[in-house]
């Protein structure tokens, strides 16, 4: 071989070298969701809170979107508390597979899920859907005690917002213990039941409680079950978990079927 050939033959072996060295070294692509922080200033106020970005929204296809409302425990500014309990730990575990993105807002600290807190909470979710692609269609509404009544009284404030809706241990009625937390949407109605159950009837809703709950009766949820029947709603579930306290979310956020069913729904238009 001439000393041209040899030159040419050496080149190739150094530049194949190079693109297998190159390959070792590049990270294999993450197939699995992640959570990230964010920002936004809504009415002069910053606010923190958390976005779960699935797999999924790698893609050109739009993904459902999750608003969950956290509990009094996690209420704060840090950002992060929102995701250590209910929905979050669940999302976490399930990383790689979950397919929606999630939307983490968080409460000050002694403050409810009404008025300012909620416009918030919308506000984050209308960033985030842009930010990620979210389908404006396939929208739901998850809480969990506080946030469960913090479910109801956004529902009846947004009607036709969200495609479905799961309060877990929530309620309407005022407790007496705490005043401040109220839906404010049906307070003075002689039947708070009968009057959310009227107006929000057409919505996909799964209520969950624990039979045990000793923090809100499982009676609120009950009553509420029973005026959705009692108003004809189209798509009304309840489960009670007959060993549950207060922790009825575990148990409800790991029902296989929720998930199935929850993004069956689409928005009516």
């Amino acid at each position: 071989m001439s000393r041209s050939g040899w030159i040419l033959v050496l080149l190739v072996l150094a530049i194949v070298s190079s693109s297998m060295t190159a390959c070792a070294k590049t990270p294999a692509r993450s197939v699995s969701g992640t959570f990230v922080a964010r920002e936004l200033v809504v009415d002069g106020s910053t606010h923190r809170y958390q976005v779960f970005v699935p797999a999924a929204a790698k893609t050109s296809t739009k993904n459902p979107v999750i608003l969950f409302l956290h509990g009094s425990g996690e209420r704060g500014d840090d950002g992060v508390r929102q995701t250590h309990s209910g929905l979050g730990p669940y999302v976490r575990a399930h990383a790689d597979t979950f397919p929606a993105i999630v939307v983490f807002p968080q409460a000050a600290q002694d403050s409810e899920w009404a008025g300012a807190n909620l416009d918030m909470a919308l506000a984050e979710l209308d960033a985030a859907t842009r930010e990620f692609r979210g389908d404006p269609d396939r929208t739901y509404l998850t809480g969990l005690s506080m946030g469960g009544y913090g479910t109801w009284q956004l529902a009846l404030q947004t009607r036709d917002r969200f495609a479905a809706l799961v309060p877990i241990c929530g309620g309407l009625s005022i407790p007496a213990d705490r005043p401040t937390m109220r839906v404010d949407a049906v307070a003075d109605a002689a039947d708070p039941f009968r009057a959310a159950a009227t107006r929000l009837r057409n919505d996909p809703i799964w209520i969950f409680h624990g039979a045990k709950d000793d923090m809100v009766p499982p009676e609120e949820s009950r009553r509420m079950a029973a005026a959705l029947k009692a108003a004809g709603a189209r798509d009304a579930r309840y489960t009670e978990f007959p060993d549950a306290n207060h922790n009825s979310w575990d148990p409800a956020y790991a029902t296989p079927e929720l998930w199935t069913w929850m993004f069956s729904q689409h928005r009516s238009r």
